[in-house]
């Protein structure tokens, strides 16, 4: 029986310039990122090394390259480009969930955040 295994990264926070809005792009929000990886990690646990996993420091860099690149103006879009970058790096990930939330975002009622989430699969081998 073959286990696939959950790493997730949470809650990465960042104040970057995307939105619709010009005064987003100058001013900026405030973001958070979910990054959940579905993989075979047990190897990784069983002999304690990082080349049998995912390296999530490298991961990070990939959403920070994405969150503090070129404005754009949907959440949508940074989702992609994340999502994308993600499993053409970490070959070994079965699927990649991500989820970026825009905290405090400008609509009339006070909101706690918008939030778009994604999903990769690889297909089957």
């Amino acid at each position: 029986m073959e286990h696939t295994d959950l790493l997730t990264l949470k809650a990465l926070r960042y104040h970057a310039f995307h939105g619709v809005h010009a005064i987003e792009r100058e001013q900026g929000n405030s973001f958070e990122v979910d990054v959940l990886f579905r993989a075979e990690l047990r190897q990784a646990g069983a002999h304690d090394q990082l080349d049998l996993t995912l390296d999530y420091e490298k991961a990070e860099q990939i959403v920070s390259g994405v969150m503090f690149g070129p404005s754009v103006h949907l959440i949508e879009k940074l989702c992609v480009d994340i999502g994308e970058q993600l499993m053409n790096t970490f070959l070994l990930v079965d699927a990649v969930q991500v989820v970026i939330r825009k905290l405090n975002p400008p609509i009339k009622v006070p909101t706690a955040y918008s939030e778009i989430s994604m999903q990769w699969q690889r297909s089957s081998k």
